[in-house]
């Protein structure tokens, strides 16, 4: 039995017999004006964030969401994007298929606004999408991508690519690891599948992104997800895992590398009343401009009596430059 197969059986279970709290007990999901969430839907939130994020669902998108889970996300997308076929949510255990439809008929008698028909449950899995080329203005996953040993999640990042529009969106959230995984632990296929075994570090997981072919990535948010104890686990020192918010753009990217935002910001503390750099970035003094990191950089090593540059916050939400 391969890691895959093992996760099929593992979200087959969990399917049946929802298990509260599988990944983060810490987190509720968002909520909306006029939003219902059924209690089984609740009870199936098996995620380490979310994906949804307001500021990336104006104009009612199109969204292929990998892995429907429960149907919690699917429904949440459903609620900005109101229309017959919005949503595409892709799934291969039939058993979670048939969880989510019975949790989206409920959610149909509690929320007036929902029709079944604005989401599409089909079965497919992340490395055969589908859908054609360039078809969707968001790809969404919620803690699947993690479980993936690595030429299988390389698989699965460019298969969004191929599938989202130009300028559109991938939304993730998955664990990250803030030390390299022991080997014992990622080749232990139940812990994987739990989320807990296949986490990259944060440099690991972004280079992925990137080399997949995405030119902007933005950090919605990074915390604290699990930690794994040295007893439990046999290790030689407590592993923390954070779960990591982002959206990352099919943007081309540029000669100087891709833009990583992480919520750094430039700020001119001069005499004069603004600072041009001369490359693209005006600063009013003492008014902080969001920045990518490779331009923090930049500013940091070329203007340090001029400019501060602050640390990552881990919380962006756009409006920066590069």
């Amino acid at each position: 039995m391969t890691y895959l197969d093992s996760a099929i059986d593992f979200y087959r279970q969990v399917a049946e017999t929802p298990d509260v709290g599988l990944c983060c007990v810490q987190s509720t999901p968002l909520q909306l004006p006029g939003l219902k969430i059924p209690p089984a839907m609740q009870e199936m939130n098996y995620g380490c964030g979310t994906t949804v994020h307001p500021t990336e669902l104006y104009g009612e998108p199109s969204v292929l969401y990998v892995g429907v889970g429960g149907g919690l996300e699917a429904l949440q997308f459903a609620y900005f994007s109101r229309r017959v076929g919005a949503i595409i949510a892709v799934d291969p255990v039939p058993e979670m298929r048939q969880a989510a439809r019975r949790n989206l008929e409920q959610a149909t008698s509690d929320n007036p606004w929902f029709s079944p028909d604005f989401i599409q449950i089909v079965e497919g899995d992340a490395f055969a999408l589908p859908v054609p080329d360039a078809s969707v203005d968001v790809v969404a996953q919620n803690c699947l991508f993690n479980i993936f040993e690595p030429t299988d999640l390389n698989r699965a990042l460019k298969e969004a690519f191929r599938v989202l529009k130009p300028g559109g969106r991938l939304i993730m959230s998955d664990p990250i690891a803030t030390q390299p995984i022991p080997e014992h632990l990622q080749k232990d296929d139940r812990l994987r599948a739990m989320c807990l075994s296949g986490a990259l570090t944060y440099e690991q997981y972004t280079q992925r992104i990137i080399q997949a072919g995405f030119g902007q990535v933005e950090i919605r948010t990074r915390r604290p997800y699990r930690l794994l104890d040295r007893q439990t686990y046999g290790l030689e020192t407590e592993l923390l895992l954070e779960s990591l918010d982002s959206v990352s753009f099919k943007v081309e990217i540029p000669e100087d590398g891709a833009c990583v935002f992480t919520g750094k910001t430039a700020i001119y503390k001069g005499s004069e009343a603004y600072f041009d750099d001369r490359a693209g970035h005006i600063l009013s003094r003492g008014i902080p401009l969001a920045v990518c990191d490779k331009t923090a950089t930049k500013l940091a090593a070329k203007f340090s009596e001029a400019i501060v540059v602050t640390p990552s916050t881990w919380h962006y939400d756009g409006g920066g430059c590069c």
